[in-house]
């Protein structure tokens, strides 16, 4: 009997050994990395030219969720970059879209006025995330710290920074593509460090650079110059190489650019993942020289996918449609004139197919709102290329097909998304003049838009993959469980357990 007790005893120690040196172990690294508009196949297209130390260092070693998807509709850049580390959809974080309307007001989702650009002239630094209602996986970690953990957000784009790295964060440095550097705002600093500025010497020192000017995205040469930030910041901020669990939310944009120009295949593209799967590399070795890559948890995912081009399409004898948006405006409101004798335009925009009504103009004519609205669903219902229409108020209780209902709802925030919602038939999307012949857009429900790539790599990580579909707001819960540390605080995801167990 005395043996069994000492057993029992010596288990049950054991067990507390385990469970307390699990909450007390974190990764001294984590490392964010979001690539802008990877479809999810794109991982099984360039895999046998990828080397074995870039991207199929994390396929081949670290665990792939084959089926994420994004459970919100539109699909677009800030919205991605924003449910990825909050956890949280548009109803709950309040990044409605790259642009969008607060209280009637058209707003860039990272604009600030009440705040300066640090590191050039000019309003290219005007940013801060005070519009994002959530809090990230960095404002948790710096929380959970007593902000002793370290945040940092480096991308092309503003928005890829600023968002990903949260309200909290140290610093968050984009590309000011006016004057090639890399500037920030007075959010986070009055002035930039020294080691930020020695990075804008060689930039403005490179032919290359200079030679593509405000072009820059549109070349794979900007991704390289973010992996080059992105270093730059692990060995001067010394990311990973202090008592806490530090993090760097890394965004590459040019992926993103170039499809909007050149579309999903073709010479231009590929250039872009081949030189981002270098780019990975080298940013892998910084980590494994500096901190060990068994010290650091990795994660890789994308905003959006993108639909391939339409005369792609048309040429394969697939389907595809236009959703032409100055055309359509003009033409709703010529509509609206004939049926309310209007003297001013009722919308005061169209966004990533959602109708933003101009209330007070509606007010100001002396007509009712819900009939306006009403009248502009119907009237769209008729448009080529519509699937559905969607009164955002009633969503929940109109006849819609689950799926469709639930990623609308989900991307519906009252005061910011509008008021009306068009689903396209599939293959059918915005085709702008900026686009070219050859480019690409985003946007949709549709799984070409929204089944993005997802992988763990690193600490803790098992090898492995699954099928089961899981969401992009699931991503920040694991993260979080991993570190021990609460949710952000709007998060709706749940941890994969395939990651976590």
């Amino acid at each position: 009997m005395k043996k069994l007790l000492l057993a029992i005893t010596f288990c049950a120690a054991a067990v507390a050994a385990i469970a307390q040196t699990s909450f007390s172990q974190r990764p001294k690294l984590v490392v964010g990395i979001v690539v802008d508009q990877m479809r999810w196949d794109y991982l099984s297209r360039y895999y046998d030219q990828f080397s074995e130390t870039g991207f199929r260092r994390m396929i081949d070693n670290g665990y792939s969720c084959n089926n994420c998807l994004i459970n919100y509709v539109p699909t677009v850049t800030a919205i991605g970059h924003t449910s990825a580390y909050t956890g949280a959809s548009p109803a709950f974080h309040g990044i409605c879209g790259n642009n969008f309307y607060i209280d009637g007001r058209k707003t860039y989702c990272c604009s600030d006025s009440t705040v300066q650009t640090v590191g050039s002239k000019g309003s290219k630094g005007q940013m801060s995330p005070r519009n994002m209602l959530a809090t990230t996986i960095g404002d948790q970690l710096r929380m959970h710290t007593d902000f002793r953990s370290r945040v940092i957000g480096v991308s092309y784009k503003d928005r890829a920074a600023i968002l990903p790295a949260g309200h909290s964060a140290n610093a968050a440095y984009w590309l000011d593509t006016n004057n090639s550097c890399f500037i920030s705002s007075t959010y986070y600093m009055d002035e930039l460090p020294d080691w930020v500025q020695e990075v804008n010497r060689t930039l403005s020192e490179n032919e290359d650079v200079r030679a593509a000017g405000k072009d820059i995205g549109l070349t794979a040469l900007c991704g390289t110059i973010t992996t080059d930030m992105a270093i730059a910041a692990i060995e001067h901020e010394f990311l990973g190489q202090g008592a806490e669990t530090d993090m760097l939310c890394v965004s590459y944009s040019q992926t993103d650019v170039i499809g909007h120009r050149w579309g999903t295949r073709g010479e231009h593209t590929d250039e872009a993942y081949l030189t981002l799967d270098n780019d990975l590399s080298r940013l892998f070795d910084v980590m494994d020289s500096y901190i060990g890559i068994e010290n650091c948890l990795v994660f890789l995912t994308a905003d959006h996918g993108a639909i391939h081009n339409r005369d792609f399409l048309r040429s394969h004898n697939l389907p595809a449609g236009d959703w032409e948006n100055p055309g359509m405006l003009n033409q709703i409101e010529a509509f609206l004139r004939g049926k309310f004798g209007t003297t001013r335009p009722l919308i005061a925009g169209e966004h990533d197919y959602r109708f933003f009504l101009d209330r007070a103009a509606i007010a100001a004519q002396s007509l009712d709102y819900q009939k306006v609205k009403a009248t502009i669903v119907d009237y769209v219902r008729t448009l080529p290329g519509v699937s559905y229409v969607i009164d955002y108020e009633t969503a929940a209780t109109q006849a819609l097909p689950p799926l469709l209902r639930d990623r609308a709802l989900m991307g519906y925030h009252p005061r910011r998304s509008g008021d009306i919602l068009v689903i396209c038939d599939a293959g059918t999307y915005t085709a702008g003049a900026w686009m070219g012949t050859q480019g690409t857009t985003h946007g949709e429900w549709n799984p070409y838009d929204a089944h993005i790539p997802l992988l763990f790599y690193g600490w803790h990580v098992p090898h492995g993959a699954t099928s089961r579909e899981v969401h992009i707001t699931d991503i920040a819960p694991t993260i979080c469980q991993l570190l021990h540390i609460q949710q952000p605080s709007a998060c709706v995801g749940e941890p994969i357990t395939e990651v976590t167990r």
